[in-house]
Formats: structure tokens, C-alpha cells, sequence
């Protein structure tokens, strides 16, 4: 079985994993029948945590629940969840407390856990316990960080350098974009050129107030990154250190999901949307944008996609490529799933009766 074969869906009730028949996506095991799966981390394929696969549940009243699979899934053992320290008296600020698992990944050495209400947790023992990267929790940028859909900011996209150990980027709504060069000791603020219009005119380029949707590194050339922000696309070709805003994209810009084609720098997917509380496809059509160019152009790719009447909403996380750069899913929050085998440029229908969509991985 090959990395583009396999398939995870967190949804609002379940994992469910999809393989690949050679005709086609089924459903072959679900796993937390019934209870939300705010995100998976696919089964790990080389490295110290080679086998392990994590999820995060958010279960409301009872809180949020983490499990550890080292068998594709199949059997799940609980792990204690990400905890915050005790909050000093008087400390301003959003409490201190896991609201959500919003991203898993990992690199050489680590799990990473990006949270809301902000904060990035860090395990070197495959998640049997996590510590709070306090290095940048205590950024005094973060008392003016909000809210970006939630009531709290939170981190989503945690992107590791695939060549150079300790470097990592990370990005929140709305808190900005931040590197750090010396494993989490320090972070820096990486969103220049960024460009946030809700913001008031001398604050539009603050940096720590940005809202970038969610950034994804191309893993061949990990110095090219994408990114979807609230007021449009952006990419960097330097890790960061500059973004450059994107203005050829069909439409208004806006949007939540981004994939990057994993060794083609130029090459990225988006899947629109109406701005700003309305949150629905554009005319009520189903499209995905892809850009071959570095974003000079884009096509506009609907083919198989439903093309009237559809209320469905692409989150940041539900549109994936897989590594052989062709294989692509999208799942939105109304239950509906897309596959394509050709790039894009053609699109089945998988399922419109799942339930709502969070994030779909590959593995």
C-alpha cells in the first residue's frame, strides 16, 4: 500500500480511514464511533516515532482527550492531553486552559501540538507527556492576539524544517506567523508583507494581528511556502522572512485550505469562499484553484464538482494533497468528500453523507 492509498478523515463523529480499492475511496474502519476528532496525525513512516499515529478529541463537557495508535489504527490507547501551568493571579490574557488540538505533526525528534487558546506543546517521548513551549507563550505579543473564528487565538499550521533540525514555523489565527532557528529557544515574527484589512489603517501590518488561515511548506523546496490568509493568499520563498500577496486568484482571495504540491514550489491548491460571515462557495459552485506558475495564474478547476446550490465549506485543514503530487481530498463541513487522481483537473464525488469534516490526512 502506498502513502496515497490511505486516508484519514477527523470528523464530527469519528475517524474514519479510507483506502484506495484501484477503483475508487471507501471507508475501511472507524475509529471514536460518535465522538468529535479535531485532528490526526498520520501513521509516522521513518524516524524515532516510526508507526505511531495520534488523535485529538475534543469531547465538550469532558474536555479534550488525546490516543496513541502504533498499529494503523486499529486499537487505541489514551495518552494524557496537552496541560497548561497553573495561571498566576492577576496574569491577563485569555485563561489557561486546552480549549483544542488544532494541529499534530512532527520532525525528527518531536511531536508537536498547536492549541487553543495559543500555545505550542512539545513531546520527545510519543506523547506520553507534553510541555508548554513557553519560550513562546510568554512573547508579550500574545495579550494582543484574538480570536479568529474561535474566542481564543490558536495555533494550526506547525511546519518543521525537513532539513535543518530545529527550525520550525508556526502560524496563528490571529496571531501572526513565527520561526525559530534554534529549537523553540527563541521565535521571531515572520509575517512581513502580510496585510490584514479588518485591521485599523496604522495597524494593517502588524505583524503579531495577522490572520493567516493556514500555511503549508513545500517539502521539496521547504523554503517555499503558501499561505491562505483571511484577506487573501501570500506566499514566501525564503521561510518566511518575506511574504509576497498573491492577486491573481479568481474571486475575492478568501478562504480557509491551501495544499502544497509536495515537490513542485510552484504548484498549490485552494478551495474559496465568500467572505466574510457568509462562508459559502462562491455563486454557490464548488471550485478548487490551483496556481502552476508560483501564482502568476490560476486555473479554475470544477470538473465533477457540484456546480449550484452548495453551502459547502472547505476548513483549513481539509484539503490535502498526497505525496505523488496527483492524489488530492477535500472534505467539507457539510459532509460532503472529493477525490481527484489527475491533479484536480477532474473530481469524483466520495461521499455527501459524512459528517462534518475538520482535517484529512494522507498516510
Amino acid at each position: 500500500m502506498t502513502l496515497h492509498d490511505r486516508a484519514w478523515l477527523a470528523t464530527r463523529k469519528g475517524l474514519i480511514e479510507l483506502r484506495h480499492n484501484g477503483r475508487g475511496w471507501a471507508i475501511a474502519h472507524t475509529a471514536f464511533l460518535g465522538e468529535p476528532v479535531s485532528m490526526v496525525l498520520p501513521p509516522v513512516s521513518t524516524g524515532r516515532f516510526a508507526g505511531q499515529m495520534l488523535a485529538a478529541l475534543n469531547l465538550g463537557h469532558f474536555g479534550v482527550k488525546l490516543h496513541r495508535s502504533g498499529d494503523g489504527g486499529q486499537r487505541w490507547s489514551e495518552l494524557p492531553a496537552p496541560t497548561y501551568p497553573t495561571q498566576p493571579e492577576g496574569a491577563a490574557g485569555p485563561a489557561w486552559k486546552l480549549v483544542l488540538v488544532w494541529s499534530l505533526e512532527h520532525d525528527r525528534d518531536s511531536l508537536w501540538a498547536g492549541t487553543l487558546p495559543g500555545g505550542l506543546f512539545r513531546s520527545r517521548d510519543g506523547g506520553d507527556s507534553w510541555q508548554l513551549v513557553e519560550s513562546l507563550w510568554q512573547r508579550p505579543e500574545r495579550l494582543e492576539m484574538f480570536g479568529g473564528g474561535y474566542d481564543v487565538p490558536g495555533i494550526h499550521s506547525v511546519c518543521a524544517h525537513p532539513t535543518r533540525p530545529g527550525e520550525l514555523l508556526v502560524a496563528l489565527s490571529c496571531g501572526g506567523v513565527w520561526t525559530s532557528h534554534d529549537d523553540a529557544a527563541s521565535w521571531q515574527l515572520s509575517a512581513a508583507g502580510m496585510h490584514a484589512d479588518y485591521m485599523p489603517p496604522a495597524q494593517a501590518e502588524q505583524g503579531h494581528t495577522q490572520d493567516p488561515h493556514r500555511i503549508v511548506r513545500c517539502p521539496a523546496a521547504p523554503e517555499v511556502l503558501w499561505c491562505q490568509h483571511h484577506n487573501g493568499i501570500w506566499r514566501s520563498t525564503n521561510g518566511g522572512g518575506q511574504w509576497e500577496r498573491i492577486r491573481s486568484m479568481p474571486g475575492s482571495g478568501f478562504g480557509f485550505a491551501v495544499a502544497a504540491h509536495p515537490t513542485d514550489p510552484d504548484t498549490a491548491w485552494f478551495a474559496p469562499a465568500k467572505a466574510d460571515q457568509c462562508r459559502v462557495p462562491e455563486a454557490g459552485a464548488l471550485v478548487v484553484h490551483r496556481s502552476r506558475d508560483g501564482g502568476r495564474s490560476f486555473d479554475s478547476l470544477s470538473d465533477g464538482l457540484p456546480q449550484r446550490d452548495c453551502y459547502d465549506l472547505v476548513y483549513r485543514h481539509g484539503l490535502e494533497v498526497a505525496g505523488d503530487g496527483q492524489t488530492l481530498l477535500m472534505g467539507s463541513t457539510t459532509g460532503g468528500l472529493w477525490s481527484s487522481d489527475d491533479g484536480g483537473e477532474h473530481w469524483q464525488t466520495v461521499s455527501t453523507t459524512l459528517p462534518p469534516i475538520y482535517a484529512l490526512r494522507f498516510g
